[in-house]
């Protein structure tokens, strides 16, 4: 079995262009009970600060996602990965690929709602980093189901947090 790195190596995460779109479909109509419909993602996808992504492996796509660009925030709409795909590290790859959108001095974080029923994203988040922070009641407009309210911090890498640790030993000393 390949390692998760191999894997991860093997996925290429490019921005969503239109003839994507029916990849991206039967994706999304089989990971959710509810899923959007192509006129959800065009209108989405429209607005100035909304992103859409996919991740290929041999040029197939095999996961997508959408999030939002606010001032100290991403904010994730829409993720799913081919359910015959799934845990082969494509999840992680887009992850990573958003984790490498955050910094210190901007965009800091990433927020995700998850239904309160869908264990596997939940956990799935979870396990990359992602805590959740509140419950929000009744919060789909499909259902009266609640949704978690899941947060990823940016992690400064040691290289960033160095200036300030020489700072505080010249300080100390």
């Amino acid at each position: 079995m390949p390692s998760a790195e191999s894997s991860q190596s093997c996925v290429h995460i490019r921005w969503m262009i239109r003839r994507d779109m029916p990849s991206v479909l039967a994706i999304e109509e089989a990971s959710f009970e509810f899923p959007w419909s192509e006129d959800e993602f065009i209108r989405c996808l429209r607005q100035r600060n909304c992103i859409g992504m996919v991740a290929e492996r041999d040029d197939q796509v095999v996961g997508f996602m959408i999030y939002e660009l606010h001032k100290n925030r991403l904010h994730l709409l829409n993720f799913a990965v081919n359910p015959l795909m799934r845990r082969n590290a494509i999840g992680h790859a887009m992850v990573e690929k958003l984790r490498s959108k955050l910094s210190m001095d901007r965009r800091n974080r990433i927020m995700l709602e998850v239904r309160e029923t869908n264990l596997d994203a939940q956990l799935f988040f979870k396990g990359v980093g992602f805590r959740a922070i509140s419950v929000l009641r009744d919060f789909y407009e499909d259902t009266t189901e609640d949704a978690y309210l899941m947060q990823l911090r940016y992690r400064p890498t040691s290289e960033e947090l160095a200036p300030a640790d020489e700072a505080s030993r010249r300080l100390a000393g």
